[in-house]
């Protein structure tokens, strides 16, 4: 959802190995904190910050602050690591739910890119929303025709009844930089909201923050909320997935595996003239037939 900290460049690549990474952030005292194990009364910021109540009205706030979109870029890179997405051999018209849609920087490559599929796009801000249609109306008002946006907070209520009723299901939902937002123990009923929603041979396609991502490592101990969960400044937060949680998550309630690995990046900000090792989790995950 923190389009700035991606950089236009090679995704899915693998620039470094995560191993070595791991590795050497292992050996290095002055970030032992990020490896410990977490206790709720040693993070100043968990009474406030962790509750499921706040996580939503932080993204709303942001959301706001960013109201122009200028924060954000299009995600064009999603066709490349997702082709599904261009043409899907086993129906000609798709329905596509975005979860946690932002400003519209993920749908707006996709509608462009495929006439036959039609998106349904949700978030917990309204703001969001609306820029997220403004995204899209500014570039293409046609678009609009096959580009639908819904209020919902689905890691907390789930979808509205009419969602599954009137539309009998979905072929892909697009979980990107969404599922680290939201609070580690309600995870796994936000992915069961995806397994149910999603028809027979249906697929999350998901991009994450990974573990010892340069942006995790950045997190004062203070900014601790859970295992491997920090707060912004911001209230806004931020998960760091391995691959075994990853796939525990998505196999707990059904899911196949179909694709799961990490995305090792390395950038230069050219600004500062410093390489970064970004870490971002690439996932595949199909409901069975």
């Amino acid at each position: 959802m923190v389009e700035e900290e991606e950089e236009e460049t090679k995704y899915f690549s693998k620039d470094f190995v995560w191993d070595e990474l791991k590795e050497e952030i292992e050996k290095d005292p002055s970030l032992a904190h990020h490896l410990l194990s977490f206790n709720p009364s040693s993070s100043s910021s968990s009474s406030s910050s962790s509750s499921s109540s706040t996580h939503s009205d932080s993204w709303k706030a942001f959301h706001l602050r960013h109201s122009t979109g200028k924060f954000f870029k299009q995600r064009r890179y999603l066709l490349k690591e997702f082709p599904l997405l261009l043409h899907d051999h086993r129906n000609n018209n798709n329905i596509l739910l975005e979860l946690g849609c932002g400003n519209g920087s993920s749908v707006l490559p996709i509608l462009r890119a495929n006439q036959r599929i039609t998106v349904y796009a949700c978030d917990c801000s309204e703001d969001a929303l609306e820029m997220a249609k403004g995204t899209v109306r500014s570039a293409d008002p046609s678009l609009l025709n096959r580009f639908h946006t819904f209020l919902c907070d689905f890691s907390k209520t789930g979808f509205p009844d009419w969602f599954v009723r009137d539309l009998g299901g979905v072929d892909f939902v697009t979980l990107v930089f969404t599922l680290s937002a939201i609070p580690f123990q309600t995870m796994p009923q936000a992915i069961g909201e995806c397994f149910g929603v999603l028809r027979p041979g249906g697929v999350v396609l998901f991009r994450d923050y990974g573990l010892f991502d340069m942006t995790m490592l950045r997190f004062h101990p203070s900014k601790r909320v859970g295992f491997r969960e920090y707060v912004r400044m911001d209230g806004t937060r931020s998960y760091f997935f391995c691959l075994d949680t990853v796939r525990k998550l998505f196999g707990d309630v059904g899911f196949v595996a179909v694709e799961l690995d990490y995305c090792c990046v390395k950038s230069t900000n050219r600004r500062r003239g410093k390489s970064m090792r970004r870490v971002w989790v690439h996932g595949k995950f199909q409901k069975p037939l």
